[in-house]
């Protein structure tokens, strides 16, 4: 009878241990299943907008805005849940309106008021964050290559001779001198995007440079700003 109790109270030991085993693997289980699910995947995509850009030398304005373009393509890291990096590679219009500079001659004075146009290669290192699901903010460094740019505008030279006044005006056009600009170009970028849906959303960046463009002037007033409002499409 006292082995028929002990071989009873043997097989029940083994099956409850049997029993927690399995409950403790599917516990583990699910746990892991569900920090997988925490990460989204890595994404890629393009996107398009409009620049607002203006040098620093001048004043913050409508008249100062120099209207452009940026298009180009992105990929999305999660590395949790609520940060991301998104490096990107975009052709990126920058420069400035009213530009203008006067120039003293004799009996008179010559001005210039040129719109200028500089276009870059720009890679944006942006790092997100997520406070809700669908609403980011981001910073990051930009690195941008100068390929080319244009100068056009009017000349106008006023003169004074006898108490005549005579004003003539010209108009111009010209590439940008490639040996007097920085090729490259270095900026902080902060800004905000929305997801509309899974695969659209809509982005908002301000970008201020800290590489001087002409080699000739100081950086404090001789750098680039642009405000970009963009769609971003993620395949």
């Amino acid at each position: 009878m006292n082995k028929l109790f002990l071989g009873l109270a043997l097989t029940a030991g083994t099956l409850a241990f049997a029993q927690e085993t399995q409950e403790i693997k599917t516990t583990t289980t699910t746990t892991t299943s569900a920090l997988k699910n925490d990460v989204q995947p890595v994404r890629f995509g393009i996107k398009a907008g409009g620049n607002s850009a203006y040098f620093s030398a001048q004043k913050f304005g409508m008249n100062s805005q120099k209207l452009g373009f940026h298009a180009g393509a992105f990929v999305n890291i999660p590395v949790s849940k609520q940060f991301s990096i998104q490096p990107e590679v975009l052709y990126n219009q920058m420069g400035a309106r009213d530009v203008i500079s006067s120039t003293p001659i004799e009996n008179g004075t010559v001005k210039i008021q040129d719109k200028v146009t500089m276009n870059y290669i720009s890679v944006p290192l942006m790092v997100q964050m997520r406070p809700t699901e669908k609403f980011y903010v981001e910073a990051g460094p930009e690195f941008s290559y100068f390929i080319n740019g244009k100068n056009k505008g009017d000349v106008t030279r006023t003169t004074t001779t006898g108490g005549i006044t005579t004003t003539t005006t010209q108009s111009h056009s010209e590439d940008v001198d490639k040996d007097q600009i920085n090729k490259f170009n270095f900026g902080l970028g902060l800004g905000l995007g929305y997801d509309i849906t899974n695969n659209i959303g809509i982005s908002a960046r301000y970008v201020n440079s800290l590489t001087k463009i002409d080699k000739s002037r100081p950086a404090a007033e001789n750098n680039n700003r642009v405000f970009q409002l963009g769609l971003n499409y993620k395949f």
